[in-house]
């Protein structure tokens, strides 16, 4: 039961991810579309709380990602790799998800889709998010 969770857990985070991902495409390149669209769409619970939630957030995200991101900033990341730090920053602030289970899944997520350079730099910054949190 736990580990099937879990695995929901992970795929749904992944979704988020691409959905976060499509929704800062269609921004970046001035597409219209319908936000309610494509959250109505979302068929899975936790995905669709992440989404709605990264999206009513993303200034105080940002902002916190920017604190830490070491002279650097949210907006010259890659759009994928904005949407995974989103996701996690998120679950740490907002959620009850145990610490080590969002950094571990923003890491993996960013191994699958990212460079090295960047998988540090997410690490990097998810733990002095998590160390600061107080």
């Amino acid at each position: 039961m736990g580990d099937n969770m879990s695995t929901s857990r992970t795929k749904a985070r992944e979704n988020a991810m691409t959905i976060l991902y499509q929704i800062n495409l269609y921004n970046k390149n001035e597409i219209n579309y319908d936000i309610k669209d494509l959250i109505e769409k979302i068929e899975d619970d936790f995905t669709k709380e992440i989404v709605v939630n990264v999206i009513s957030k993303q200034n105080q995200l940002d902002e916190k990602a920017n604190k830490y991101l070491n002279n650097w900033n949210i907006s010259r990341l890659g759009l994928t790799d904005a949407a995974i730090l989103r996701v996690a920053i998120y679950e740490l602030l907002y959620t009850d998800t145990p610490e080590k289970v969002v950094i571990n899944e923003a890491i993996e997520l960013s191994k699958k889709y990212s460079d090295d350079k960047v998988v540090k730099m997410i690490n990097g910054t998810l733990d002095k998010i998590y160390h600061n949190k107080g």
